[in-house]
């Protein structure tokens, strides 16, 4: 509250005080009295107005302020209602009403997005659920009347199963704690399942597979982390060049291990490099007919922050390098030995 501000809503209290000490003044001089007198009476007047405006105004701006501090550490505002005092004015309850009487509209309007929120999630949940059973039978007739035809249907199924995947784990990654499960993995088992999940796809686009010793156990989630890698091995396959090589790599320091997957794709323009995290940024590339959504790369960032991995991306001209970098703490270490 600024001194300025409080002068003029005290205006109109001025005034009358004004007014008051001239008729006060007029009727003293009519009563013939000193001057004098007058004067010192006016003085006292304009003396106790002054300390009584003062202290008014110091005792409300440290009220006002202490309610603006409680209001800036709360997380969820509408919720100063129930943690400051009931005020003693009269016009101040009333706008204490108000403010409870917003705070509950505002508690039951929550509770009914949150409810709305999860019930579209459980039915986004079962209808991917659904919809994968006819995409298995298809997979299986496919597989079981070999041709080139079939291996085309395979590959777009592939497609189609990776976009309901990323449906699911975006629905399931606003609270991926409640699913997942830290555990003993070895890497190389990780990245060759993510590999069969893409085999048909791969194939399509003649990609040739490199993978180093991967040998390695990190501490993580196998299902969430194969997620992962088949959002960036689609990435790759996505954005192929003539003659397409990924590769798979890790290595090994104290305390972390970085596992790299690198492609000799089109590669990210500099430009774009910070921001291919972003949710719904597509950039360059996603804008020349590759019927990018932004969501792929988001995602993997969501979830490598909700299981304590660090992701990075790399790209110089041609080829991009995503890596996934696992912290060893020191217990896990000297389990490792």
């Amino acid at each position: 509250m600024s001194g300025k501000q409080y002068l003029k809503n005290q205006l109109p209290v001025i005034l009358i005080n004004l007014l008051g000490m001239l008729a006060f003044a007029l009727f003293l001089i009519a009563s013939d009295n000193p001057i004098q007198t007058v004067l010192f009476i006016l003085a006292v007047w304009s003396i106790v107005l002054v300390l009584s405006l003062l202290t008014f105004y110091f005792s409300r701006k440290k009220y006002l302020n202490k309610l603006l501090n409680m209001t800036e550490q709360l997380e969820e505002r509408y919720l100063l209602p129930e943690i400051m005092q009931v005020p003693e004015r009269a016009d101040e309850q009333v706008f204490y009403q108000i403010m409870k009487m917003a705070e509950k509209s505002m508690l039951e309007r929550i509770g009914e997005v949150q409810r709305e929120r999860r019930e579209y999630k459980e039915y986004i949940e079962q209808w991917i659920h659904e919809v994968k059973t006819p995409i298995t039978a298809m997979k299986l007739l496919c597989e079981n009347n070999r041709s080139p035809f079939s291996r085309e249907v395979l590959a777009e199924l592939e497609n189609i199963n990776q976009y309901t995947e990323q449906a699911l784990y975006y629905a399931r990654s606003e609270h991926a704690e409640k699913d997942y499960s830290v555990r003993e993995v070895n890497l190389c088992d990780v990245v060759n399942s993510a590999i069969a999940d893409n085999k048909y796809l791969l194939r399509q686009s003649n990609m040739s597979i490199q993978i180093d010793d991967i040998e390695t156990m990190v501490y993580t989630d196998e299902k969430w982390v194969r997620f992962i890698l088949n959002q960036i091995i689609g990435n790759a396959i996505k954005y192929h060049a003539e003659q397409p090589i990924l590769h798979f790599g890790a290595t090994k320091t104290n305390d972390k291990i970085v596992l790299s997957i690198s492609d000799n794709g089109i590669g990210i323009p500099k430009s774009d490099l910070p921001r291919i995290f972003e949710k719904g940024f597509t950039g360059q590339n996603g804008r020349t007919g590759k019927n990018s959504t932004g969501i792929g790369l988001y995602l993997c960032k969501r979830l490598c922050d909700k299981l304590g991995i660090g992701l990075t991306a790399y790209s110089e001209n041609r080829g991009t390098t995503i890596s996934l970098i696992f912290q060893m703490n020191d217990f896990i270490i000297g389990v490792q030995g």
